[in-house]
């Protein structure tokens, strides 16, 4: 059954107001309007990622339960290598670490995050101002993914599920065989959603991760980190329209904001290894609330442990920008340039991320030449993705006409339509090679 099916076979069971005998066009929209929740279940794939617990229960000082090897100095510093985002140093610990544990899925699942995650920087899939962007859910936005990559995360899924499975198969209730089985889930719909973009199919696989992590709580509440996937689900499940959430319900699935963000609080405050991650996704739905002072607060907390992690320093300055805080926010985007700058202060700084805030952020006050110079350095840099590039060369062209430098305009649409003539970016450069881009 495809996914059409299924949404067919949901509306026949449930309270959704459709008419009898609607036509097909009618039932058409309604999957038109379903498919419109692609931004909200994109971003829930792309925040039920975190580090696995192993097998053999022990409790934390904090009388949380978790697995001796979450607490192995190794894998403590493989992940301190993770969240500066050096991926290459943590990968080679991680790997190391797998080989002297083959039998144990919660190893697999520490190479599987590394190798996702870096692929998902190196595509430029990790900046959240990507999934307010139209093209990522248009069907337009190429994603250049990497075929040796794709076959290794689908070898290292494979054995993860069938090493957990194996452990199951011999104790049903082992909490840490479920907790690695549920995560090695949630990192496949990461990449199944954001890299293949297969939405449906990575909504599959991440509810099979939430449905393990619920079982992990009822058998024992005392393991915390297994609240991050269910709190992400309960609040993006919470937050679907009242007639899509009877749709949603028609087929078992529940939830609710306030729950989901209580229960990221306390992964984030309690969790041995899901707090970061935690805290990220709790940042996230802080800002979709508006609640930015609380979502500062938050990001705050991930820039103060890991000062050296460009994507926190990033979120913290796109956030500032996002309640409304114009200088600021240009002040945080120059700092992070500056400590850019330093030698090694950064392991991996995608340079065109930053570059791309803080000309948003310029254009907004108005200060369009500066704005202009910000996109053209944001193309420049080398690790910029062609989807990327295109939304600078078109903004660019967009401050050049306000500038009323008409052929510099024209010189930039130009440059978006030779690069993908079918990309969003290219049918609005169509439009301003014809009429002036004017500020509304």
């Amino acid at each position: 059954m495809n996914f059409t099916e299924k949404i067919r076979s949901l509306i026949a069971r449930s309270a959704f107001p459709i008419p009898a005998g609607a036509t097909e066009g009618e039932f058409q929209k309604t999957i038109h309007t379903i498919s419109k929740l692609r931004s909200v279940f994109s971003l829930a794939i792309c925040l039920v990622i975190f580090p696995a617990l192993g097998r053999g229960v022990v409790t934390t000082p904090s009388e949380v339960d978790t697995n001796p090897l979450n607490l192995d100095p190794q894998v403590r510093q493989a992940f301190e290598r993770f969240y500066i985002l050096d991926y290459d140093g943590a990968l080679a610990r991680f790997e190391k670490i797998q080989a002297e544990n083959p039998d144990n899925p919660l190893a697999v699942d520490y190479v599987l995050d590394a190798v996702i995650f870096r692929e998902l920087y190196r595509l430029d899939l990790l900046d959240t101002t990507f999934y307010a962007h139209d093209g990522f859910l248009n069907g337009k936005h190429v994603v250049a993914a990497d075929h040796a990559v794709a076959d290794r995360v689908n070898s290292l899924y494979t054995k993860a599920m069938d090493l957990s499975d194996q452990e199951l198969g011999k104790h049903p209730e082992d909490v840490d065989a479920l907790f690695a089985r549920g995560w090695g889930r949630s990192l496949r719909a990461v990449y199944i959603g954001l890299v293949e973009r297969g939405f449906a199919s990575a909504l599959h696989v991440a509810l099979q991760a939430r449905s393990d992590n619920e079982k992990v709580l009822r058998l024992d509440p005392r393991y915390i980190d297994a609240k991050l996937i269910v709190g992400v689900h309960q609040y993006v499940t919470g937050s679907l329209p009242f007639g899509i959430k009877l749709l949603a319900g028609a087929a078992g699935i529940t939830g609710s904001k306030s729950k989901g963000i209580n229960d990221l609080r306390e992964a984030g405050a309690r969790g041995v290894m899901t707090n970061v991650e935690a805290r990220t996704a709790l940042g996230l739905f802080l800002r979709r609330e508006a609640r930015y002072d609380e979502a500062i607060a938050v990001t705050k907390s991930l820039t103060e442990e890991y000062p050296r992690d460009f994507l926190f320093r990033l979120e913290l300055a796109n956030l500032t920008k996002d309640a409304g805080q114009g200088k600021e926010a240009i002040a945080e985007y120059q700092q992070l340039l500056a400590q850019a700058r330093k030698p090694g202060y950064f392991p991996s700084a995608h340079l065109e991320l930053a570059w791309f805030g803080l000309a948003d952020t310029l254009q907004g006050q108005k200060n369009y030449a500066e704005a202009a110079v910000a996109y053209n350095e944001a193309t420049a840099q080398p690790t910029i993705s062609p989807d990327l590039k295109s939304r600078c060369d078109l903004n660019s062209g967009k401050m050049y006409d306000l500038l009323n430098e008409r052929d510099m305009a024209l010189k930039q649409y130009e440059v978006v339509l030779r690069q993908d003539g079918d990309s969003a970016q290219a049918d609005s450069a169509r439009k301003y090679l014809k009429i002036p881009f004017t500020a509304h």
